[in-house]
């Protein structure tokens, strides 16, 4: 883990018919996920006027006066959907994330039964009014986006050694989120993080940004660059797909460094549904590597990290109006910041 470069693997052989090309593009998925937990994807197919679309939507969104944002503030949601202004993420290290958002997942119904029931991450998407073209850009987007991260799963559940199907039968109703986020021009920008380090709560990410300030953490604690690579996606290994592996892919420590140019970036964090219970697969315990995980309850997980992450729900936590699960772990208990100080793995309070 060592590594001091992202390796660059493209996909476009993915599902050949050509079974040597196939293979060559899962040697190399399998090599970037047990060597760095992050690479850059190219040969992915997703058209680039679909990838403009998203990012008209993001510049004419949040250009918009503050109070037209707020209308749509992720605080007014019951399953966390909408405007995040800046300074309402708070990341393990304590320091507010200088950058504001827009938060959506899988456009449910508001007669969804598991919204109906409560469910903290499921139910309808909050759009903001007037603003045309805005969610028909983003939707094509979640669309294109959510079908290569199916490809991807495939091709992981391959590395792995699995069938092919293997891990979609996880993948029926998931809250995997997008997120728009801006980071402001900011021309006194200095070292420090712009978003704090973590890792991601799902089971990988995908995420294009539209200018550099990624760093990744290797295996000595060191920050790698992550340079800009125009057209390609950044992927990087989440939590479940780590405890799934039990450790063979690792899940990866990154963060956004303060950079004086305005940036945007669109991650859609690739989920498995909300009851899954993730525990470490068979073909990766023994008598001589153990478990090193218990059984984690994948939506719990994923509402666990983000309650102790956003303002409006540790207020909610703080009233009574909502609580941790039980087995919630404490912010960057995954990853190479976790090792490097171990503490961090205790139950948070």
């Amino acid at each position: 883990m060592s590594f001091d470069s992202i390796p660059v693997v493209d996909i476009a052989d993915l599902g050949s018919p050509d079974p040597a090309a196939h293979a060559a593009v899962i040697r190399r998925l399998r090599d970037a996920a047990e060597q760095v937990g992050f690479l850059y994807v190219t040969g992915h197919g997703i058209p680039g006027e679909t990838i403009a679309g998203v990012r008209q939507a993001a510049l004419d969104f949040f250009a918009l006066p503050a109070a037209r944002k707020m209308e749509v503030y992720i605080g007014h949601s019951r399953n966390h959907r909408g405007y995040v202004p800046e300074g309402e993420e708070v990341s393990a290290g304590g320091t507010p994330d200088a950058k504001e958002a827009f938060d959506l997942s899988i456009d449910l119904p508001a007669d969804d039964p598991d919204y109906l029931s409560g469910n903290p991450l499921l139910g309808p998407n909050q759009w903001p009014r007037d603003l045309p073209g805005f969610g028909e850009n983003v939707a094509a987007y979640y669309e294109a986006t959510f079908a290569v991260g199916h490809r991807l799963l495939r091709g992981f559940s391959e590395a792995l050694g699995l069938p092919p199907d293997h891990l979609s039968q996880f993948v029926t109703k998931p809250p995997s989120q997008l997120r728009l986020i801006h980071y402001p021009y900011n021309a006194a920008a200095s070292d420090r993080p712009g978003m704090g380090a973590h890792t991601d709560y799902e089971v990988f990410t995908l995420l294009l940004p539209t200018a550099s300030g990624l760093e990744v953490m290797n295996g000595l604690g060191e920050w790698i660059d992550a340079p800009l690579m125009p057209g390609a996606f950044v992927i990087n290994i989440g939590d479940m797909l780590e405890v799934w592996s039990n450790g063979t892919f690792a899940a990866t420590s990154h963060r956004v460094r303060r950079v004086t140019q305005e940036r945007y970036s669109f991650p859609l964090f690739f989920a498995c549904d909300y009851g899954t219970s993730v525990e470490p697969l068979a073909p990766f315990v023994s008598q001589e590597r153990p478990a090193a995980y218990p059984p984690i309850q994948a939506g719990e997980h994923l509402f666990a990290q983000t309650a102790q992450t956003f303002q409006y729900l540790k207020r909610r936590i703080a009233s009574g109006e909502i609580s941790l699960p039980e087995q919630s772990v404490a912010l960057s208990s995954f990853g190479q910041a976790a090792r490097h100080t171990p503490s961090s793995s205790s139950r948070p309070t």
